[in-house]
């Protein structure tokens, strides 16, 4: 598996895609500190991440800037046309990407790279649609068990490094 880069969406991936809204407006997501060991394994063994969102707030804005994600697309309608661009960018094909997505407005982009991936919670119609269905839900740390299924080879000197 020659990846090269490695996309996620947010909602009901990193999250469980619940959102909480209390009486002054503000919004809430729960977010696993799990799959920040994901960006952390994959920047460590130089391989792009991305974030591509329908969702356009400032929770995921601060979650990226935490983990600091290069590569970040809040508000994203067309994931494929952006993971297009990211690829061009980057002088690699969509045959090098791998994405975890787990919805309708994921499909295309699941559809078109070299592997793609669900959460387990995710619609029948997805999971035929994708390479791996992940044994774990969204915000259970399903990201990073993507993420290391990609490297696997060389999660032993990951994790001896720590």
């Amino acid at each position: 598996m020659n990846i090269k880069l490695v996309i996620s969406d947010i909602d009901g991936v990193w999250t469980d895609g619940g959102m909480f809204y209390d009486q002054f407006d503000n919004e809430w997501k729960k977010f696993n500190v799990s799959d920040g060991w994901g960006v952390r394994f994959l920047r460590d063994l130089g391989i792009p991440f991305a974030i591509m969102t329908g969702e356009d707030t400032n929770i995921v804005q601060r979650r990226a800037d935490k983990l600091k994600v290069k590569y970040l697309y809040l508000g994203a309608k067309n994931k494929l046309q952006l993971a297009k661009d990211l690829c061009a960018e980057l002088s690699i094909s969509l045959e090098e990407v791998a994405f975890i997505g787990d919805d309708l407005n994921d499909l295309k982009l699941l559809r078109a790279v070299g592997l793609s991936a669900c959460p387990a919670q995710s619609p029948d119609y997805i999971k035929s649609e994708v390479d791996l269905v992940m044994t774990k839900r969204g915000g259970e740390g399903v990201f990073r068990e993507f993420v290391e299924y990609i490297v696997k080879a060389d999660l032993p000197k990951l994790i001896e490094q720590y």
